[in-house]
């Protein structure tokens, strides 16, 4: 899918990756590919009938990256709505650390989606450098590229490739 959709006092308003991107701005290409796909993903499940009303989208994730709730704000306005909660609880453990954080659940018309992300889209050593604090010019370098290489992994697989529906 090139774009992401939701109505909005009757009109049908249009996202792509590159209009969210931006809305963010540079930092964080992964964390916007990442909301892009989880809104992919969620969109189908919870809105098989066309576009959810972009204000009626809540969104509750463990992941507290910049570009995933910049991603989310352009679509959804789910920030400045209030309806948009990082919540540490969520976070699954037991999925390991490259995924314990990539859980997104999205609710719209008295329906909620749990979304988990699949194996082999973020790498140890992406981990490893954002949980690093005081990083090197050289590990800042590195981290950009991998934030580049995230996203194009992500960009390039369809959404239900890229997340899994909790119990489905």
């Amino acid at each position: 899918m090139t774009h992401i959709e939701v109505g909005e006092r009757g009109q049908t308003i249009a996202f792509s990756f590159a209009d969210m991107m931006k809305y963010h701005g540079p930092g964080s290409p992964g964390g916007v590919a990442m909301a892009f796909k989880v809104m992919e993903r969620a969109f189908a499940v919870l809105s098989p009938e066309g576009p959810p009303q972009r204000r009626e989208i809540s969104v509750r994730t463990s992941f507290g990256g910049p570009g995933a709730r910049d991603g989310f704000e352009a679509v959804t306005r789910a920030v400045t709505g209030e309806r948009y909660t990082v919540d540490a609880a969520l976070a699954r453990p037991e999925l390991g650390r490259e995924r314990e954080r990539f859980v997104f659940v999205l609710s719209y018309a008295q329906r909620s989606v749990t979304l988990l992300l699949r194996d082999g889209f973020v790498v140890p050593e992406f981990i490893d450098l954002v949980r690093t604090d005081d990083r090197t010019d050289e590990q800042k370098e590195r981290l950009e590229v991998l934030k580049g290489e995230l996203a194009e992994r992500v960009m390039g697989a369809a959404a239900a490739d890229v997340y899994d529906v909790d119990g489905g």
